[in-house]
């Protein structure tokens, strides 16, 4: 049987560590080191941890931060399985741990980013946890050692989950957040093939839906859906009402920044893992 527990001790912020190395494969300098867990757990942030037969097989890890107009809010940083438990709801269990410890404490918005050419990332974030995208950020942490990103730029989605919102109510109750007629923007449905056997071609869908993204979230567009067919990976896009996304706007710069700290601190490497492992 699984657990979900926050993680206290340096033993088990150890086997964390351990895990980052597991799941991506990252060099020694690119992972979050022992004293980020223990900074986190000290000054308000999240870290759980997944173990069955005591075995840590999971772990999230979040940091606090306080928005423009002095509500707080978590930048869930990293979020990873291990691959053999990535079919058994262990990262939505962790995620909804941390959905109910947040608004324990009156947080109402977690926030980070994900790869949107990871297809599964995004049905869990968007579908299985009612969170909104409503920004695209080109080449987030530069090209990285990671077998995962093919050599291709880091673009990424910043997924914003609010916590006390119809979509994410619905999400929490194993309900599929409801979504209107708009935008759509697709994906080959074998684009991890693409990306492994085919960087060119890979890079020029990257580069080209990298611009309808930002091109709709201009227009206030945001990403509301995410479907797999036979074909396609398909973002749909959509107006939401003003007060499922108050006070986005002001954290977007804040995004940047966040990301830009941590990986001044690490040098180099991605560290934000796949939010949905």
């Amino acid at each position: 049987m699984i657990e979900i527990w926050q993680l206290h001790d340096l033993d088990e912020f150890a086997e964390a560590v351990k895990l980052q190395q597991r799941i991506w494969g990252f060099a020694d300098i690119e992972a979050m080191p022992l004293r980020w867990f223990v900074v986190a757990s000290k000054v308000g942030g999240q870290v759980f941890g997944a173990c069955e037969g005591g075995q840590m097989v999971g772990f999230l890890g979040a940091m606090p931060g306080i928005l423009p107009d002095g509500r707080p809010f978590m930048h869930s940083h990293m979020l990873g399985v291990l691959p053999k438990y990535r079919e058994r709801g262990v990262g939505r269990r962790l995620k909804l741990a941390q959905r109910e410890e947040a608004l324990e404490r009156g947080v109402e918005l977690v926030e980070w980013t994900f790869d949107p050419l990871e297809f599964k990332n995004a049905y869990f974030n968007i579908e299985r946890l009612g969170a909104i995208v409503r920004e695209y950020v080109e080449n987030l942490y530069g090209i990285t050692a990671s077998p995962l990103h093919g050599g291709l730029p880091t673009d990424r989605c910043a997924a914003e989950w609010w916590l006390r919102s119809p979509r994410a109510e619905a999400a929490a109750a194993g309900k599929a957040p409801k979504r209107g007629p708009g935008e759509r923007i697709a994906y080959p449905a074998d684009m991890s093939q693409v990306r492994a056997a085919d960087p060119t071609r890979a890079r020029a869908i990257q580069r080209a839906n990298g611009e309808k993204f930002r091109d709709a979230f201009a227009r206030g567009l945001a990403v509301t859906g995410f479907e797999r067919t036979a074909s396609e990976g398909v973002y749909f896009l959509e107006r939401v009402e003003d007060a499922v996304t108050d006070g986005l706007d002001a954290t977007r710069e804040r995004i940047r920044r966040i990301e830009k700290k941590a990986l001044r601190n690490l040098r180099h490497g991605d560290t934000d893992g796949p939010e949905a492992a």
